[in-house]
């Protein structure tokens, strides 16, 4: 018999997702839990696990292509089953019915749902334990099938493609957002070319050259071309050129899955939310100075974001409106127990905000390296879907920017964002005299409906004395 791994939920509103790269074929023996396919949804690029083992039978699409929660991901036979030769009457397996695991014991049979016991927390997304999968030769690599081996390992580097041609034919894998949107603001789709990295792998380098290489061709044909121009054609050319609307130069980028979600974000925020914006000028200089105490005392690194983060954690205990939400429908806000801390940043797959859960209950030490590994994570762009939901409160560092303040737009459907603005020195006046500080600015942006100026004025003056002052956050630990 056959089991059908349906696509999950993916959760916040996401119904569709594309098929990045498939890391198993068919032929393919899987393990429980055993990473199965990279998709990218609007929010983030995951690699998806099965919550059964067996024979991979059948794919459910194309490197590429988008499926929506619901569909057919993959089916899988029973060991020593003949692929493709599976029961056609054995039922799909539904997204409510993916929750189990199954332990690493051999005995246990292929292709059924995990046992009791497993360690999964969402639908389909991993257990505790797994088995050892058995793979063939041709099984597939990181980014698609393994060529035939001919003189080197097919992983190995190759020259980038540089002069080769799009083949509309082909379909090379290729996982950089970047490079995708790089291809599409040139006209083109990038899995057209074949790929100078491991397994035919597009790289950055590829569709630059192509462009480069595309350029050239262009320019050189359009200096014969104009060698070969009669007077009248000139003349004619020149005609239509004046004539041309002012546009004529333009051209459209379209949007990618991700800048469409984050503009209907952004667009829904504005639409929804009486926003207000608060900001003052602070002496950061003290706080530079418990920085370096704190580095020294513990042979560790501390980051202004993290010291602010904590700070910020402490005021919304003493302003627990902050961290809450406004449901319109019932005319009620939502005081959160938790404050889940989100934390703009700038990705290869533009602006989101990784999330880090249950920040109330960290020390400092905790909640730096919790921010340490989303930033590692925004690095490459690829977070795990969790990471990106669940959020109550923004802390948004935009003096990485080197700008010192932003009316930012609160990340709906929390109810406020803080904002830090460069470190610089500045002439301030210190009991009387005038001497140069280190002075950021901090702004907040909240909802109106959720509390009045007053009630973020007060949250502001205290995370702006923390950062001031910082042993007085003691009193707050």
């Amino acid at each position: 018999m056959s089991r059908e791994f349906i696509l999950p939920d993916l959760g916040e509103g996401l119904t569709e997702a594309e098929i990045v790269a498939w890391l198993v074929a068919p032929g393919d023996e899987v393990a429980i839990d055993q990473p199965v396919v990279e998709l990218e949804s609007a929010k983030s690029v995951v690699q998806l696990p099965t919550p059964f083992a067996g024979v991979v039978e059948s794919l459910g699409g194309e490197v590429g292509q988008v499926i929506h929660a619901g569909s057919v991901l993959l089916t899988l036979a029973a060991v020593g089953a003949e692929v493709g030769a599976a029961a056609a009457d054995s039922p799909g397996v539904s997204p409510g019915a993916v929750s189990g695991a199954v332990s690493g014991d051999a005995d246990v049979p292929a292709a059924e749902p995990a046992a009791e016991g497993s360690g999964a927390v969402l639908i389909g997304y991993g257990t505790k334990q797994s088995t050892v999968t058995k793979r063939h030769a041709s099984a597939p690599a990181r980014f698609g099938r393994r060529p035939a081996v001919v003189g080197g390992g097919s992983n190995a580097p190759r020259a980038a493609s540089g002069g080769s041609r799009l083949d509309a034919g082909r379909r090379s894998p290729v996982v950089s957002p970047i490079v995708r949107r790089i291809a599409r603001e040139h006209g083109f789709d990038a899995s057209q070319l074949d790929g100078s990295g491991p397994d035919h792998l597009v790289m950055r380098r590829d569709v630059e050259s192509f462009i480069s290489d595309e350029l050239g061709a262009t320019a050189a044909q359009g200096a014969a071309s104009a060698t070969s121009v009669a007077p009248a054609a000139e003349a004619a050319a020149a005609s239509s050129l004046a004539s041309s609307s002012p546009d004529a130069g333009d051209r459209r980028v379209p949007l990618d899955r991700t800048a469409r979600t984050a503009a209907a974000h952004f667009s829904r925020s504005r639409r929804e939310i009486p926003e207000a914006t608060v900001w003052m000028d602070v002496d950061a200089t003290e706080l530079l100075a418990a920085r370096r105490q704190l580095n020294e005392a513990t042979g560790e690194r501390y980051g202004v974001t993290a010291l602010v983060a904590r700070f910020v954690v402490a005021g919304l205990r003493r302003h627990p409106s902050l961290n809450s939400s406004y449901d319109a429908e019932r005319e009620e806000l939502v005081l959160h127990s938790a404050v889940n801390l989100g934390l703009a940043a700038q990705t290869p797959r533009g602006l989101l905000v990784p999330v880090v859960h249950g920040a109330e209950r960290m020390s400092l030490r905790e909640l730096r390296d919790a921010i340490g590994a989303r930033s590692e994570q925004a690095a490459a762009g690829a977070f795990p879907l969790s990471a990106l939901t669940g959020g109550t409160f923004t802390l948004n560092n935009y003096g990485t920017l080197g700008v010192d303040g932003s009316a930012a737009i609160i990340n709906h459907p929390e109810a406020a964002m803080l904002g830090i603005g460069r470190l610089v020195e500045r002439p301030w006046v210190v009991d009387g005299q005038l001497a140069v500080r280190t002075v950021t600015e901090l702004t907040i942006s909240f909802d109106h409906r959720v509390c009045d100026g007053a009630e973020a004025a007060a949250f502001l003056t205290f995370v702006a004395r923390c950062i001031e002052r910082p042993v007085s956050v003691l009193a707050e630990l």
